[in-house]
């Protein structure tokens, strides 16, 4: 039995992992952090770290703040940490790469494991096609979303953009710009409105066809799985930065 501690509890998706966990049988929800204390049923809840009577994995559905203080804080009680919250600066993510040096920290923009598998989906078309085939990314939010474009829509950009060494600059805007695309152009679109979870596509523009990769989130419970999935994994692991990378590897042939 894992035990889990989650930040953000009060949140949609720390509500959602609360709901998610209550139903399995292979760990369990201790305490929570969040801004307030109480009770989410007869889960206690703390406003810091330093409060809590008891350990776990720590899931973090926060802030960036508030993931930076959940690794510093396993770095410094060897507690592993899955780090979900978005919008993380340089300076954040370099913090938690100092953290794993000392406990497991894993990390990913999106918990999504369907969206794992099409960034590597991704990443094997452009070994095939990034020569020859334009390739842009549109990714679709609900009208509450602050970053624009997001956390995901980036992570597959950089995939593809490593796996063709780095050939591509990004291009977020061509409203002010008249003229024919570049072939080392990478674009990336947003679009915002109602209450739309989540959705990427990719797609391989050749002169003659197109290749779509395309995934949608039907709700917030994809990426709460996936957080699950990642605590259960890290639950006695070594020290290190992890990704959905490892946590794929063994299931896909591409990986």
């Amino acid at each position: 039995m894992t035990d889990i501690v989650i930040q953000g509890i009060y949140g949609r998706m720390g509500r959602t992992l609360v709901e998610k966990i209550a139903a399995r049988t292979d760990c369990r929800v201790v305490a929570g952090i969040d801004r307030q204390a109480g009770m989410v049923g007869d889960i206690p809840v703390y406003t810091d770290f330093s409060q809590l009577p008891c350990q776990g994995v720590i899931i973090d559905f926060s802030s960036p703040a508030g993931a930076v203080a959940a690794a510093q804080y396993g770095a410094a009680h060897s507690v592993p940490c899955v780090i979900c919250s978005t919008g993380l600066s340089k300076e954040d993510e370099a913090a938690l790469e100092a953290a794993s040096a000392r406990t497991p920290i894993f990390r990913s923009a999106n918990m999504s494991l369907g969206v794992n598998v099409l960034i590597e989906l991704a990443r094997q078309a452009t070994q095939v096609l990034g020569g020859e085939f334009d390739i842009e990314i549109v990714e679709k939010h609900h009208h509450n979303k602050l970053d624009a474009p997001s956390g995901t829509a980036l992570m597959i950009a950089d995939a593809i953009n490593a796996e063709a060494g780095g050939k591509y600059e990004y291009v977020f805007d061509r409203s002010q710009v008249r003229r024919k695309r570049d072939a080392k152009e990478l674009g990336i679109s947003s679009v915002r409105g109602g209450g739309i979870v989540g959705e990427h596509e990719v797609l391989f523009c050749g002169p003659d066809e197109v290749l779509t990769l395309q995934h949608s989130a039907g709700s917030r419970g994809v990426f709460a799985d996936g957080a699950i999935q990642a605590a259960l994994y890290l639950a006695g692991r070594k020290p290190g930065y992890y990704t959905m990378t490892d946590l794929l590897r063994g299931k896909l042939p591409c990986v």
